[in-house]
C-alpha cells in the first residue's frame, strides 16, 4: 500500500475499540474518508508506522481498570522509534451480542478478548452461569463469532455488533462504571504536531545506567525541583537481566518550556538514556 496522509493503522478487525479510537482520531484531523489498515496486534501497527506503510498509527496506551498496555509500552522503549501525536480516551461500554436468532438457553460458550471476559464476569456469573468461555484476538471477532454461531455468545461494542451482523441482547454489562481506555495517535520520528490544544502532556521512557539504590528517587527529585507533576509512572522490565528495569513517566507540561528542558538535561547527565515519547494536547 502506497503511505498517504490519511492512513491509519488500528488492531483490528473493524469494530473493535481502537476503531472506533482511529474514527474519532480522523475526525479531530478533519479527514472524513481515512483509509484504514487493520493489524493483526499492536506490533504490527507500530511496524507499518516506522516502515512509512502509513502515516498514522493508534494505539492502546492504558486502561482504567487493567492498567498500562505493556505492548505499547515496549514498543515505544525497545522496538520502535514512533512518536505519540495525539490522545484519545474511548468510554468502554460492553454489549452481550448473539445471533439474531440465537436465544439465551441456546448459548453454550461466551468469547471475547480476555479483558472483555475480564471485565464482564459478574453479569456472566449471574447471567450465563455455566458456559465455557474462549479468548479471541478482539472484542470485534467475538461479535463475528456470535453473528455465525447460534451457540456462542460474544462480549462487544454495539459497533462491532451492527458491523458483523450480530444482536445486541443486553449493553453495559461492565462490572465496573466509568471503564476506560486511553488511545495513542502515533506517527513516525520527526512528524510535525497535528493536533492543536491548549495544556499538553509530555510522555518520557527513562533507562538507567545501572540499578542502584535511589535511583528512582533521583529522577522524581530532578521532576520535583522543575515543579513537574507527574500524572504516570510506570516501570517495566528491561528484559536484559532479572531486576533491571526502567521507567515510563507523564507529566502535563509541554517539553519545551524551559523547566522541562532544565530537568531533562539534568537527567541525561545521569541516565543511560531520556527518550522523549511525545508532547501532545491533552484530551
Amino acid at each position: 500500500m502506497t503511505p498517504t496522509q490519511t492512513s491509519f493503522a488500528y488492531l483490528g478487525p473493524a469494530g473493535t475499540y481502537s476503531d472506533e479510537a482511529t474514527r474519532a482520531f480522523a475526525a479531530r484531523l478533519g479527514i472524513d474518508d481515512p483509509t484504514l489498515v487493520e493489524c493483526a496486534s499492536f506490533d504490527e501497527v507500530f511496524d507499518c508506522v516506522d516502515r512509512g506503510k502509513c502515516e498514522y498509527g493508534v494505539v492502546a496506551k492504558e486502561n482504567s481498570l487493567e492498567g498500562p498496555v505493556t505492548a505499547t509500552l515496549d514498543n515505544f522503549a525497545f522496538k520502535s522509534s514512533a512518536v505519540i501525536l495525539g490522545e484519545e480516551v474511548v468510554d468502554i461500554h460492553h454489549c452481550l451480542v448473539t445471533h439474531p436468532d440465537a436465544r439465551l438457553e441456546d448459548v453454550t460458550t461466551v468469547a471475547s478478548h480476555a479483558q472483555g471476559l475480564a471485565q464482564c464476569r459478574r453479569f456472566l456469573l449471574e447471567n450465563l452461569p455455566g458456559r465455557a468461555t474462549v479468548t479471541t484476538s478482539s472484542t470485534a471477532e467475538s461479535a463475528r463469532l456470535a453473528a455465525e454461531d447460534a451457540h456462542v455468545a460474544g462480549i462487544a461494542n454495539a459497533f462491532a455488533a451492527k458491523l458483523h451482523g450480530a444482536c445486541v441482547r443486553a449493553r453495559d454489562i461492565e462490572d465496573h462504571c466509568g471503564n476506560q481506555t486511553s488511545f495513542a495517535l502515533i506517527g513516525r520520528q520527526g512528524h510535525e504536531p497535528v493536533l492543536s490544544g491548549g495544556e499538553r502532556k509530555t510522555s518520557l521512557a527513562l533507562f538507567l545506567q545501572a540499578d542502584r539504590a535511589g535511583s528512582l528517587n533521583m529522577i522524581l527529585s530532578e521532576l520535583a525541583y522543575a515543579n513537574i507533576n507527574l500524572t504516570m509512572i510506570q516501570s517495566r522490565p528491561t528484559k536484559q537481566s532479572l531486576g533491571d528495569y526502567m521507567f515510563f513517566v507523564e507529566f502535563k507540561e509541554d517539553v519545551t518550556s524551559l523547566p522541562v528542558q532544565t530537568a531533562l538535561n539534568c537527567l541525561r547527565l545521569k541516565l543511560r538514556e531520556v527518550k522523549v515519547l511525545g508532547s501532545y494536547p491533552v484530551v
